[in-house]
């Protein structure tokens, strides 16, 4: 019997009106949100139903307002069982609540603070991320080595053959952007957004955030979670903590991720959470694996 593995997307995939069909129709959905408001001291539900865009793309609000969207909707299909979970970035938060390596309220306080921390960290040392698509990574991967001799920059996210996110100082992007091009990159594309992520520029949020994971309780996991550093599951309390220490600064390895969950059984993937980014990427991995995404209120009800 193939397995099944959830999967919970990052920052990126936020939407103004997101979740505010789960806070309608749903009981367990609404007191979620409230939880989460009096948790982080901040009003999330508005940000999330009404915007502006502009707030709701704030580091320290778009972290949140995902998870928070996310876990709402696997507690409510909690009644459907993984077999293992993966999340992108942020979404190893997600992922570790639906194994319950961690509590909710507890969780919703730690990604609020490593928003925050981010942000600060991104105001403090400037950087930027791109996209390159159409060069392998090992390509791209000598050019960050070449151009980090003067600027810092290297591979942030490895999401799917040929799609690969750069993270570093601007003037160590714009560089690494510049010779991907001339070195044939299909396209290049700088991303919007606050801060140099899964870079050594993130490396005084991390050692910030070390001391919040320390004082979090954390549980070892009912089934594995696919750790974005890794690649491999981990289901032990302390290689979790360890993992989402190290997550800040290092890159996502989410292509081998998915590929070592197919290669462990994983023959249905669901995305749970706002958006459709990583069926996306799924489908560019292995078209052959089943897939679907359950974002609002009538997804549940299909799913149940």
């Amino acid at each position: 019997m193939g397995k099944r593995a959830y999967l919970f997307p990052g920052q990126g995939s936020q939407y103004v009106g997101m979740a505010k069909d789960l806070f309608e129709k749903s009981v367990e959905a609404k007191e979620m949100i409230l939880t989460a408001e009096e948790a982080t001291g901040v009003q999330l539900s508005h940000i999330m139903f009404n915007g502006p865009e502009a707030a709701l793309k704030q580091t320290d609000v778009t972290q949140p307002a995902i998870f928070v969207h996310s876990v709402i909707l696997s507690s409510i299909i909690r009644l459907m069982d993984a077999d293992m979970a993966a999340g992108h970035s942020l979404g190893e938060y997600s992922a570790l609540v639906s194994a319950g390596a961690i509590q909710y309220y507890d969780a919703v306080k730690l990604v609020r603070k490593r928003g925050e921390l981010m942000l600060r960290a991104g105001i403090e040392q400037p950087g930027t991320m791109a996209a390159i698509m159409g060069m392998d990574s090992e390509s791209l991967n000598e050019i960050c080595q070449e151009v980090s001799s003067q600027n810092v920059v290297q591979c942030a996210n490895f999401n799917s053959p040929g799609q690969i996110v750069i993270s570093g100082s601007v003037d160590g992007v714009y560089e690494t952007m510049k010779i991907a091009k001339e070195q044939g990159a299909k396209l290049v594309r700088e991303l919007v957004v606050s801060g140099a992520f899964h870079s050594p520029l993130m490396s005084s949020a991390k050692e910030e955030f070390k001391k919040e994971l320390d004082s979090t309780n954390f549980y070892d996991a009912k089934f594995p979670v696919y750790a974005n550093v890794t690649a491999k599951p981990v289901t032990k309390k302390d290689e979790i903590v360890d993992a989402l220490y190290k997550q800040l600064d290092k890159p996502v390895l989410w292509e081998d991720t998915i590929k070592n969950m197919i290669s462990d059984g994983a023959e249905e993937f669901i995305e749970i959470g706002p958006g459709k980014v990583l069926q996306g990427l799924v489908k560019r991995i292995n078209p052959d694996v089943k897939f679907f995404g359950i974002d609002k209120y009538e997804d549940v009800e299909r799913f149940l």
